[in-house]
């Protein structure tokens, strides 16, 4: 079961270029980390009780680099807390959405993760996400 807005991913060319902004608003940064699977170096900031996650490209054919080239920098996803990822994922199918990838997979912060294409998310990109201390 889907549970709160997790957090917004921000696509970004730098994170330290785009952190001064970001660090204006008083938000600071919890931690980085590379996700390798993604292409992706991600940065973490808590705002209440959902997160900005700020994401630069590690190579120049990732996913993020691509929405980069494409459109710029900006709001690049919205990612929904999970409970139980299986069933959210089973659950989608069964409506015929379509999702991006055929299982889950490994995200940051230990996570599984979804995504849900835009054709089906209303021209929004929708990451399913379920950390290892929401085990449903």
């Amino acid at each position: 079961m889907l549970r709160k807005i997790d957090h917004l991913g921000v696509a970004v060319a730098s994170i330290e270029e785009a952190r001064g902004f970001w660090e204006a608003l008083g938000l600071r940064i919890e931690r980085i980390e590379e996700v390798p699977q993604e292409g992706v170096r991600v940065a973490m900031l808590r705002v209440g009780e959902a997160r900005i996650e700020l994401l630069e490209p590690t190579s120049p054919d990732s996913p993020v680099a691509k929405f980069l080239a494409r459109r710029g920098g900006g709001l690049h996803h919205l990612c929904l807390a999970s409970d139980d990822l299986e069933a959210d994922d089973a659950r989608l199918r069964a409506a015929g959405i379509e999702l991006l990838r055929p299982e889950p997979t490994a995200g940051a912060g230990g996570s599984r993760v979804q995504f849900v294409h835009p054709r089906s998310g209303g021209g929004v990109l929708v990451e399913l996400s379920q950390t290892p201390d929401a085990e449903g």
